[in-house]
């Protein structure tokens, strides 16, 4: 197991590059199946989510080279239908988009249920429900989840929820089926964006990413292509929320200001002094911080993701602040380890509420998922004193280069192995 160490209380300053986004890159790398001949991605965030994804590649025989730094190249050419066993599907969610591209692929996809963080009910229903309308059958034994098709023919398939992953997986399913699938409710997230152009410059017929529907027209070969993954949105979220506390002069570079306004205009409504420009936000801890509200919903709303980093924002806000989480019910474990540090916090339902300043002191916490990882590295850089954060392995996983980045900032943090 390994642990974080962080001595907290000191000023935090320079400049921090935002890697690639881990939730385009762990679907993108599965897209890279459909593919007939080779692919090169570029902006591949270095986190174990990647590492797990690459393992699973290099099963079903792609040969996959790392070319540059945060550069893949994949070779389908001598790829094979295997089933992706629990012990490689569990070391993460995205695990399920396998179940997609293999299907679209060679119409049989079997997978061992996904893993991931557990942060409330993640059903797959939407997934499999759109794998049945383009002609699929979904068979369930002992954890293993087999879906075949004699052919695939395109449908018009509305989702309940906008699920992001089942959006992304129908599109990797609809790629090469027949005729034409529209997709209707479908996320907006950029994520999907980003995954559509990934798909349409290999030769994929794909209309409508970012919109609440999307038109796939089935092909028949996928050929060769250079593609870029966006920048993560939400690591870019988590340092501009740090520096809003601990910076004097934070520069938080390579981003798209566009995809993180929901939480931006909300820093600038609780007082952060922000300069944004179109690829780099500035921030500085100048103004004494006012208590907000925020309520997670699909994008462009406030994402679910960033409110466990929040939550730890508003410890250091004047006032009661409120949380409503809309998305997953399980998503307030890391207000609890926020206590220990002395947080000021009360969970009733779907709501959290925080109420500050408070004087964060070192402590001994769980992270309990990636986000709330997040959020407790946050509140240990804030806190005085020595804090040890065990389940590092959570964070690891989307967070790239996390130890070296905060160190030339000027963090005092160091990983253990134990």
């Amino acid at each position: 197991m390994k642990i974080l160490k962080i001595n907290g209380g000191r000023k935090l300053n320079g400049t921090v590059k935002i890697g690639g986004a881990k939730n385009s890159a762990v679907a993108i790398l599965p897209a890279s199946i459909l593919c007939d001949e080779e692919v090169n991605i570029l902006n591949v965030p270095n986190i174990s989510d990647i590492d797990a994804l690459k393992s699973i590649l290099k099963h079903l025989n792609a040969d996959v080279k790392t070319i540059s730094e945060n550069s893949l190249n994949i070779n389908l050419k001598n790829i094979e239908n295997k089933e992706i066993t629990e012990e490689m599907s569990k070391k993460l969610r995205a695990s399920y988009y396998f179940m997609g591209a293999l299907l679209g692929k060679y119409k049989k996809a079997v997978v061992s249920f996904p893993g991931g963080c557990i942060i409330g009910s993640r059903p797959i229903d939407l997934h499999l429900k759109g794998f049945e309308s383009l002609g699929a059958k979904v068979e369930y034994k002992d954890n293993i989840i087999t879906i075949t098709a004699k052919e695939l023919i395109g449908n018009n398939i509305y989702l309940d929820v906008a699920s992001v992953g089942a959006t992304i997986n129908i599109m990797f399913a609809a790629v090469k089926a027949k005729g034409v699938t529209i997709i209707d409710n479908a996320a907006k997230e950029p994520e999907i964006v980003n995954v559509a152009m990934f798909l349409n410059s290999m030769g994929a017929k794909i209309t409508g990413a970012g919109t609440c529907t999307i038109k796939i027209k089935g092909v028949d070969y996928l050929k060769s292509c250079t593609h870029e993954v966006i920048p993560d949105r939400i690591e870019a979220a988590t340092y501009i929320m740090i520096g809003s506390v601990l910076s004097d002069n934070l520069i938080v570079e390579n981003i798209i200001s566009e995809h993180i306004e929901a939480l931006t205009q909300k820093l600038l409504e609780m007082g952060v002094d922000l300069k944004i420009d179109e690829d780099k936000v500035y921030v500085t801890n100048k103004n004494k911080l006012k208590a907000t509200k925020i309520r997670t919903v699909v994008y462009p709303g406030f994402p679910t993701d960033m409110q466990q980093i929040m939550s730890t924002l508003m410890t250091q806000a004047e006032g009661k602040s409120e949380i409503e989480e809309t998305i997953f019910e399980n998503r307030f474990q890391n207000l609890y380890e926020l206590q220990k540090m002395g947080a000021k916090v009360n969970v009733i339902g779907n709501k959290g509420y925080i109420i500050g300043p408070t004087r964060l002191s070192s402590a001994n916490v769980n992270a309990t998922d990636l986000r709330a990882g997040a959020g407790l590295v946050f509140a240990a850089l804030i806190a005085e004193g020595e804090t040890t954060i065990n389940n590092t392995d959570y964070i690891l996983r989307g967070y790239e280069n996390l130890i070296e980045k905060l160190r030339k900032l000027g963090a005092k943090i160091q990983l253990i192995q134990i």
